[in-house]
């Protein structure tokens, strides 16, 4: 009795660590996964709104190309209470796998500038670059940060289910603290902390004795949780993974899980 008494005191605590939810067995890493990745990437409602935002005329010196340090000078209405502005050219178009439908598109990432002065036009300073700038890149302001601490996951959200539709860093399949761009938004009831299951779609094999093909059943394989929602798209982290994700892939909300 009390070596039973013993083991369950010794098990009682990793019992525990191994029952904690997913962002706190991974401590800061989610955190900072986000922070990174929503400094490199943004979606856009329509190819408009990235139209209409303000752009580069020229580089210092009237060179078209801009590098880190020197300055740009763009049209359009920046204000001046906004210390930073990243750049951004269009990238691709997200389209709904079932319906398409125009989601939203991709602004890839260029850099980031700060503010220096507004004339004719406004003159900024380059301070960080992925790639040469070009005359007609955009400039954007910097979205809210997410504080992972603070989303609450909506305990009374609809049934959704929806697809992984991209990961921008350009890679087919992919796992923990990796990013996800999904096919459902805040129009579909997303909320930002919701927390989601992915389903591995069976795999159709042939009856050996039969031939006949038969679909296995689908699988549990991670879950995620939504950090930042658009309109008609959302951005996920991956907290867990018990095999490789891959776009596609379905998720839906855990509490109708089968």
């Amino acid at each position: 009795m009390r070596k039973s008494l013993l083991v369950l005191l010794l098990w009682a605590p990793l019992a525990t660590a191994l029952i904690a939810q997913p962002t706190e067995r991974l401590g800061q890493a989610p955190q900072q996964a986000i922070e990174h990745f929503l400094l490199h990437n943004r979606i856009l409602d329509s190819p408009q709104d990235l139209d209409n935002a303000p752009y580069i005329v020229a580089v210092q010196g009237g060179r078209v190309l801009g590098a880190n340090g020197e300055r740009i000078h763009a049209r359009g209405s920046l204000d001046p209470a906004q210390p930073s502005y990243g750049i951004f050219r269009q990238g691709k178009a997200y389209i709904d796998p079932d319906t398409q439908e125009l989601l939203g598109i991709n602004a890839n990432d260029i850099g980031t500038a700060r503010f220096l002065l507004a004339d004719n036009l406004t003159t900024l300073a380059v301070q960080r670059v992925t790639q040469e700038i070009r005359p007609g890149d955009r400039l954007l302001r910097a979205e809210p940060p997410v504080e992972l601490a603070n989303l609450q996951a909506g305990k009374s959200a609809p049934f959704i289910e929806g697809h992984i539709i991209d990961i921008p860093r350009g890679i087919t399949q992919f796992g923990v603290l990796d990013a996800v761009t999904l096919n459902k938004g805040r129009r579909d009831g997303l909320v930002e902390g919701q927390l989601l299951t992915v389903i591995k779609t069976g795999a159709t094999v042939r009856d050996a004795l039969t031939g006949v093909p038969t679909r296995l059943p689908d699988e549990r394989a991670g879950t995620l949780q939504v950090f930042r929602t658009y309109e008609k798209l959302s951005y996920a982290l991956v907290l867990s993974a018990s095999r490789a994700l891959a776009i596609k892939d379905r998720f839906e909300t855990p509490q109708q899980s089968q």
